[in-house]
């Protein structure tokens, strides 16, 4: 077996008319172009219906797929849409405008609803297989409620009693199978997507965030799992202390899991959560897998992360509950604050873990991601989609810090035996960090679109602790030709 190569790029990101990638002609092509370059793993960040902040990462439901993904000319293919109404749904490139996709997509999608057999075979399958079950009842509460959050509903609906749940589908029947129509779409049309990539021999990385959102259908339909008072609200909550990334940590927000009721039930709902994950996707990241040894809480009422305290995680006791096949096609993202108890779960799991490239090369020769430190089963990014990007890291740096830069990078290259020297120029310092993930030990080398095109801060994916102006990048074209090199490097490595 030869190295395999993979690009992070979110469906997001993809390029197309209508201001946001969508599960159509773009993301085909982009899996062809793929497949002629010779690589074989496309990862993705979650696929759900963003909350608040339009984050992948915070969800108004864990088992949801994002209506903005969906293709609107599919839609069209199915009788559901007309040209007229396709020309209206356009907007113009640039950066996603998730106020604009927010006003634009869903009158659409409820047109194409109006228009669809809700008492097809299919469809009644669908709903009746209950997959979006809560997801649907949710988002129609939503809708009922002015979209507030579900603490402000009656009591009755806001305990999720079995009463008042029914009488919300039966009152709002109607806009409980619109939600169930959106979702029935999204996974046709996901399964179709997924169907050709594997076909075309490129297999899709997931993404499992570790925390759901507070006011989402996995809260308000299952409280007992989440750390909440008599009256729901959370008593503490999840974030990470002061680190690279910020200087008072990062507080996310979400409700911490009760995980002595969750090991009760044997971890059903995590287990349930998995694998379907794994039925979604070939492979599956789990997000800030440190928090399954060893987890930050914070008390709900703090305003900064600084005074968390660190409490004990369900650890290998979860994991263990899985298939060894469902073990095999899990990813460990074992960043930020690692200590030996998350080395041991890494072991005894035996997750790969990643390796971050752009955390190489801080003058400490015993750093894990350095080229030469390097361990078979990993996988080596150049960056992830909460880093800057390789040319937007170069371009931070002043010219005595990027010679300091050059100097270490130059070292490594030689520990690792690759030539030629390393060019000065920016650019060929981020070729270096491509060479280094390709060359090195890991198994697995993923490269983030943006580095591979050579992209700037402005192309930036996430800046973690920020609000606004994430989430947003997107590619103007398919980068067909940039791909068709990548595949040429990595023909000439499975030469040697």
């Amino acid at each position: 077996m030869m190295k395999q190569a993979g690009i992070l790029c979110h469906i997001s990101s993809l390029p197309g008319e209508y201001g946001i990638g969508t599960m159509g002609k773009e993301a085909y092509a982009f899996v062809d172009a793929l497949h002629d370059a010779g690589v074989t793993l496309w990862q993705v960040l979650p696929l759900v219906q963003t909350g608040y902040g339009d984050s992948p990462y915070a969800s108004v439901s864990c088992d949801s797929g994002n209506p903005y993904f969906i293709d609107l000319p599919t839609l069209k293919e199915e009788g559901l849409l007309t040209d007229r109404e396709l020309k209206r749904a356009k907007i113009k490139g640039g950066k996603v405008d998730y106020g604009k996709l927010y006003c634009n997509r869903y009158p659409i999608l409820r047109t194409a609803y109006s228009r669809f057999d809700v008492n097809s075979p299919a469809f009644r399958a669908f709903v009746f297989e209950g997959s979006a079950e809560e997801y649907a009842l949710f988002m129609t509460a939503k809708t009922v409620h002015n979209q507030t959050c579900f603490l402000e509903w009656e009591e009755d609906l806001r305990f999720h009693r079995n009463d008042a749940v029914e009488r919300l589908k039966r009152e709002h029947c109607a806009e409980y199978l619109f939600w169930q129509f959106v979702q029935f779409e999204f996974s046709k049309q996901w399964n179709a997507l997924k169907a050709y990539a594997n076909e075309r021999e490129v297999q899709i990385i997931g993404d499992i965030p570790l925390y759901v959102a507070y006011d989402s259908a996995d809260v308000w339909s299952q409280p007992n799992l989440f750390c909440l008072d008599e009256n729901l609200t959370p008593t503490t909550v999840a974030g990470v202390p002061p680190d690279y990334f910020s200087e008072t940590g990062q507080l996310w927000g979400n409700p911490i899991y009760r995980w002595e009721y969750h090991a009760q039930s044997g971890y059903a709902w995590w287990i349930h959560r998995i694998n379907r994950a794994l039925k979604t996707y070939n492979y599956v990241r789990i997000d800030h897998f440190r928090g399954f040894d060893r987890y930050y809480e914070i008390p709900s009422d703090a305003t900064t992360a600084i005074d968390g305290e660190w409490k004990q995680g369900p650890g290998m006791k979860l994991f263990s509950q899985l298939s060894d096949r469902a073990r095999k096609r899990i990813i460990a993202e074992d960043l930020g604050t690692i200590d030996e108890g998350v080395r041991t779960l890494l072991s005894e799991s035996k997750f790969p873990g990643m390796k971050v490239l752009l955390f190489a090369f801080d003058g400490n020769e015993d750093n894990d991601y350095l080229p030469e430190n390097l361990t078979e089963n990993s996988i080596c990014y150049t960056g992830t989609h909460d880093n800057d990007t390789a040319m937007g890291y170069l371009s931070s740096l002043t010219e005595e810090e990027r010679a300091t830069l050059y100097k270490r990078m130059e070292r490594s290259r030689k520990l690792v035996g690759l030539s030629p020297r390393i060019r000065k120029s920016k650019r060929g310092m981020c070729d270096a960090f491509l060479d280094f993930a390709l060359n090195g030990a890991c198994k697995i080398a993923i490269i983030p679109i943006q580095d591979l095109l050579y992209l700037g801060n402005e192309s930036r994916m996430n800046t973690p602790g920020v609000d606004g102006g994430n989430w947003q990048f997107r590619l103007n074209a398919l980068p067909t030709e940039k791909l068709q090199s990548f595949g040429e490097k990595l023909r000439n490595l499975r030469v040697k």
